[in-house]
């Protein structure tokens, strides 16, 4: 790999309010990652951190309290913040960066048919008749391990393992280089779970896909991740390598993070992070964990800067 090819994705100081009847919600509040080719990064967290708005800012699907929404995306070097809204829709979205949501396996419309709805983005957005469209979609489905007589049916005759792959399909069917996974396994039973991964680590391979997952859920998401990045209160504090992160974390809190994780090969109980998160709209100008955090010292009460440490970056006045 060339070391001056630039970056798949480059986010910087990516920020996004909300505006609420009790003040300004700081959802996600300078955020700054990239992504190369190939590569997964995982995005851990506490449920409340802001895990799902970073994918919306970055997608631009943004509600109509937007209260601030500013930064840099950078999506193959260029700076797809500078598009209009028609053009952002037209060339990124679906296009460069697609998006499995949340409870995706609900999303899909119950009265039409699968291959139907799999197929429509490419005609959408690449503008391909049906018929070609539908063949993407029947690739997709062999990519996906789905059976190809399952484009004929309806959402409520596929099991939610099948609904969760007919959805990576969809965003797969345009052929983006990036896919925003937004909690995909969550509702799904662990064996099937397992399943999901193992379906995006071969579109992984075989596809040379790129993919941001968000979860809460370490032990599965160290399936797939070669980046992690930890998110708190709205900031991301810690991102490295998967396998320095997983053994070593040094962020404080990712570190409890990992404790409160059960082992089969340990004799040791999970741990578990005392205290609330802090309110989106009332944060401290402190280190945001400080309150919670078992090794704080009268430092703490300044907001840390981001320290390089190993070749990975932590926010924490404990590495300065």
């Amino acid at each position: 790999m060339s070391a001056n090819r630039e970056k798949l994705l480059r986010v910087e100081d990516l920020v996004l309010h909300f505006r609420t009847t009790v003040g300004t919600v700081q959802a996600v509040d300078g955020i700054n990652f990239d992504l190369d080719y190939n590569r997964a990064v995982v995005i851990l967290g506490e449920s409340g951190c802001g895990k799902s708005s970073l994918a919306k800012a970055i997608l631009r699907l943004l509600p109509r309290n937007v209260g601030a929404y500013s930064g840099k995306v950078y999506l193959g070097g260029s700076d797809v913040m500078a598009l209009s809204d028609e053009e952002f829709r037209q060339n990124v979205r679906w296009v460069g960066i697609s998006m499995v949501p949340q409870a995706a396996m609900n999303s899909l419309n119950p009265v039409i048919r699968v291959g139907d709805q799999v197929a429509e983005p490419a005609m959408i957005h690449m503008g391909v008749k049906k018929e070609e469209a539908m063949k993407l979609a029947r690739q997709m489905f062999e990519h996906v391990g789905v059976p190809e007589d399952f484009l004929v049916r309806y959402p409520f005759e596929l099991s939610g393992g099948m609904r969760q792959r007919a959805a990576i399909a969809m965003a797969l069917v345009t052929a983006p280089n990036l896919i925003i996974l937004d909690e995909p396994t969550s509702a799904l039973d662990l064996l099937t779970q397992a399943n999901i991964f193992n379906v995006l680590k071969r579109i992984k391979k075989e596809l040379g896909t790129s993919f941001i997952l968000i979860t809460h859920d370490i032990a599965t998401s160290s399936e797939l991740a070669d980046e992690v990045a930890v998110m708190y209160a709205g900031q991301i504090v810690e991102t490295g390598e998967a396998k320095d992160f997983f053994p070593a974390p040094l962020h404080p809190y990712a570190q409890m993070l990992m404790a409160s994780v059960p082992r089969l090969r340990a004799d040791q109980d999970p741990e578990f992070i005392t205290g609330q998160p802090p309110s989106l709209i009332n944060l401290p100008p402190s280190c945001r964990f400080a309150p919670r955090c078992p090794k704080r010292r009268d430092r703490c009460e300044q907001d840390p800067p981001i320290i390089e440490k190993d070749g990975r970056k932590v926010k924490c006045w404990l590495y300065a």
